[in-house]
């Protein structure tokens, strides 16, 4: 019989875990299918709020917008929309910003945004737009009474000099208004509770939610975390070794794996989650059961029928 000292959060079912569910905007009619089934799927569990992903250099703008908007009109979930400082200027964003109140939509995550050109090339401000992230929470808290997201980065942004450096410039984006922090995903829990220990020594007490990536595929992910700068342990890479063409096997192992990280992290005291679905359902469904989170009914269901078809 363990003793009092070796009770584990995560076996509380009664812990008030809070969970954030990131979506992109479809390209295709059957990427929409997919989104759709998969906000049916998750509404349910009623999420604290739904987000939807901005493309590089703006390019989703369009879809980002029509599909915030229909969440707000036909879903009870509380969606907020990405938007980014890249390749628009001031003016523009506001009107998107403006568009979004107008909408209905009261929480922005704000980000400077990817180049165009993709991860990997130099940013460039626009020459009349908004030069850093900190400027356009100010822009967006000027133009009405939104809640703020902003990104942070436990293993520093790949273009920061250092993770003090990073950890200033996230300092700058509170100072502009920012109401919380999401992180960009990890899979060691300890590269997260030293960075969230070294934000706190910094003075900063907004919550920093931790950014969690279900892995559908390794091999998708790992080249992904490459591509943002978050690093792969090497037992993560033991766990799928093998399985590149044993797809249920991997489902199972994904899920364990997925577990394991969010049961820990509940075991230090995270209580918010902000999952990265890419707009699948089934795993990031399963771990919410497992955080104690169960299907309740919705004032208005996920889908009106008459939408389901559009």
């Amino acid at each position: 019989m363990p003793n009092a000292s070796q009770h584990r959060a995560s076996r509380d079912g009664f812990r008030p875990i809070r969970v954030s569910i990131e979506f992109f905007p479809p390209k295709t009619e059957e990427m929409e299918k997919i989104l759709w089934s998969s906000i049916e799927r998750l509404a349910p569990l009623q999420p604290k709020f739904v987000s939807v992903t901005y493309g590089a250099g703006g390019s989703t703008r369009e879809r980002t917008h029509n599909t915030v908007a229909r969440m707000v009109r036909e879903t009870s979930l509380k969606p907020a929309a990405h938007l980014t400082c890249v390749d628009a200027t001031k003016e523009e964003i506001d009107g998107v910003v403006q568009s979004y109140w107008d909408a209905g939509v009261r929480h922005i995550v704000a980000l400077r945004g990817d180049p165009a050109e993709g991860v990997g090339h130099s940013y460039r401000p626009h020459p009349g737009g908004y030069a850093q992230t900190c400027d356009l929470v100010a822009g967006i808290k000027r133009i009405g009474d939104f809640k703020v997201s902003v990104s942070a980065y436990p293993e520093k942004h790949p273009e920061a000099a250092s993770l003090d450096a990073d950890i200033e410039a996230l300092k700058a984006k509170v100072d502009a208004g920012a109401d919380q922090a999401i992180t960009q995903f990890f899979f060691d829990n300890e590269i997260y509770l030293r960075y969230r220990d070294k934000v706190r020594a910094a003075g900063i007490e907004i919550p920093i939610i931790p950014g969690i990536l279900p892995v559908q595929n390794f091999k998708q992910a790992a080249n992904f975390a490459r591509r943002t700068g978050a690093s792969v342990p090497y037992w993560l890479a033991a766990r799928f070794e093998g399985l590149e063409n044993d797809v249920e096997t991997r489902r199972l192992v994904a899920a364990a794996v997925a577990a394991e990280q969010v049961l820990d992290l509940v075991d230090e005291g995270v209580e918010d989650f902000h999952f990265y679905s890419m707009n699948r359902s089934d795993l990031v469904y399963a771990i919410c059961h497992l955080l104690g989170l169960r299907s309740q009914a919705l004032a208005k269901p996920a889908v009106k029928p008459e939408a389901k078809a559009a």
